[in-house]
Parts: C-alpha cells; structure tokens; sequence
C-alpha cells in the first residue's frame, strides 16, 4: 500500500505539529457522572497477560486477515497496537502502511483505534503516532493497552487531543479506576475511557448521586 508522504515530508509534518503545540490546553467538559452520557463514554474491558511471545509474533503478522474475519463476523470496533518500535526508529511510511492495511479491510463506519503505548514514547514520538494514524484515517487514538508500563495521563491525553483533527478522538486507557479520574481524562480531551474497573466507576458514581440526594 503506497504511502502519501515521503520520510522527510512526515519529518516535517511532526516537527510543524510540535511547533505548534499551545503554551495552555483547554478544559473540556465532562458528562456529569452518573448520567447517560457518562456511562457512554466508559468502555469496560477485562485484559489477560497470558499470551506468549510467538503468539504474540503470529498475530501481528495476521492483523490485516483478523481484522478482516473480525469485520466480517460484524465487528464494529477494532483496537490495534501501533508498531511502536519503528516508530521510534522514524519508519513512518512502514508505521503508515500497517495502519491502512487495517483500515483498507475495516472501512467506516467499522470504528479503528490505534493504540500507541504511551509510556514507550517521547513527546515527539507520541505526535508522530497520532499524525500517522490521522493522516490513515483512523478515528480514535488510544494512550495504551494498559501492559506497557503506565497508563493514561492528562499529559499525554491534552497533547494527543492537541495534534489531531476535529474528526478524530482520544481513548485514555491504563490506570483508569475511578470516576474521578475518569473525569480528569475527560476533561483533558478524551471522549472514551477504556478501564476494568468499569462497572465499580458506575457503582461509584451512584452512590455519589444518591449522598448528594
């Protein structure tokens, strides 16, 4: 799958990206917890560390046929880990191509998210990853998988809903275990929280509704 940009050229979009930052990031409004809205926004996952390094190995190199068996049994989210590793390394046209493949086979309104592994990554890595999912027309970035060392910041929540368009969104997962956390990251831009701790946040936000009754 042909790449849009050359090396130099995703160089220079990332650096513009960076350049570009706010000196201040906004506030945003999170749903009053409790409500609807709030319990939207909560992706409750249960995650097992238990697969092996060779069946990790064999599902990368099957992503691009699972996703497509995925969408085809009726799929309507897909989460993929982005190649962090050539990330880092400034491979952005391989990162690129990994990224599409996925999408060409799960086309909208099939939901893509790209995990980036936040805790991996530098400040500028961290941009580079949403710039490449953004320009492959992935519609949600997601801080990590909640194995690779820490999890969700606001940090890394506000710059990420920094660099990307208006048609993508930001998933905070990893460390999420409350409500009010989970407003923090909503507050810093994210519009989904992915936590295990999902069903305890909404007893939590109850409780809360029903004291202040």
């Amino acid at each position: 799958m042909a790449t849009p940009y050359t090396e130099s050229k995703w160089l220079s979009i990332i650096n513009e990206a960076e350049r570009e930052l706010p000196s201040s990031f906004p506030k945003y409004k999170a749903p009053t917890p409790g409500t609807r809205e709030f319990a939207k926004c909560i992706d409750h996952t249960l995650l097992k560390l238990d697969a092996t390094k060779e069946q990790i190995d064999q599902l990368c190199e099957e992503a691009v046929r699972e996703a497509n068996l995925a969408v085809s049994a009726g799929a309507l989210e897909l989460d993929m880990v982005i190649n962090y590793p050539l990330l880092k390394q400034q491979r952005y046209s391989e990162v690129y191509t990994d990224i599409a493949a996925v999408r060409n086979v799960a086309p909208h309104p099939v939901v893509l998210k790209v995990i980036l592994e936040t805790s991996k990554l530098s400040q500028f890595d961290i941009i580079a990853g949403c710039k490449v999912a953004e320009a492959a027309n992935a519609d949600f970035v997601k801080t990590s998988t909640g194995f690779g060392g820490q999890g969700a910041t606001k940090e890394n929540v506000r710059l990420m809903r920094s660099v990307i368009g208006p048609s993508m969104k930001v998933k905070a997962s990893g460390g999420v275990k409350s409500a009010n956390q989970s407003v923090t990251m909503m507050e810093a831009g994210a519009e989904r929280i992915g936590t295990s701790n999902g069903v305890w946040i909404m007893k939590e936000t109850q409780i809360s509704l029903d004291s202040d009754a």
